[in-house]
């Protein structure tokens, strides 16, 4: 799915997690599914999560986009920016995720951005939009995270 573009991490995210011997890049992605899909993380930071997904390979058979690949993509935003709020000593969970679908796409890149709706101890949600490359709304997404405890954190307790 061709090249692949760095992520934007602000500097305190660096900083926070800095030294902990873990590649930001790789664990604030969608893994394997991502990379199969074409899918970028633009820009990561608690406050707002931005990603883009080609049609082309994700599309139904009609040829439209399919609402999974709205789904994957609403996921991985929400969930990174879910980690990056619950910060190196939590774990966050998928719980819930919503996805209402608005207009039909056959072709190009859409592009979304997650932005939180609660931000708590234990669980974090985020609003998720997608747009097709006119600025429409595709798809509109809702996911919640449970932040669970992160047992391979240093300093956290066993």
């Amino acid at each position: 799915m061709g090249e692949q573009t760095s992520t934007y991490f602000p500097p305190e995210i660096l900083e926070e997690w800095s030294g902990r011997g873990v590649d930001l890049h790789a664990l604030f992605s969608a893994g394997n599914l991502g990379t199969r899909m074409g899918l970028r993380v633009l820009h990561a930071s608690p406050g707002k999560v931005t990603g883009t997904l080609p049609v082309e390979g994700n599309t139904q058979p009609y040829g439209l986009l399919h609402g999974g690949a709205s789904a994957v993509l609403a996921e991985t935003l929400g969930s990174i920016g879910a980690m990056l709020h619950g910060g190196p000593h939590k774990l966050a969970v998928g719980v819930d995720l919503n996805c209402t679908h608005h207009r039909a796409v056959r072709s190009g890149i859409i592009t979304a951005t997650a932005t939180p709706a609660h931000t708590g101890r234990t669980s974090a949600t985020y609003d998720i939009v997608v747009t097709d490359e006119s600025g429409r709304r595709v798809c509109t997404a809702r996911l919640t995270c449970a932040l669970r405890d992160n047992p391979d954190a240093p300093g956290t307790p066993a």
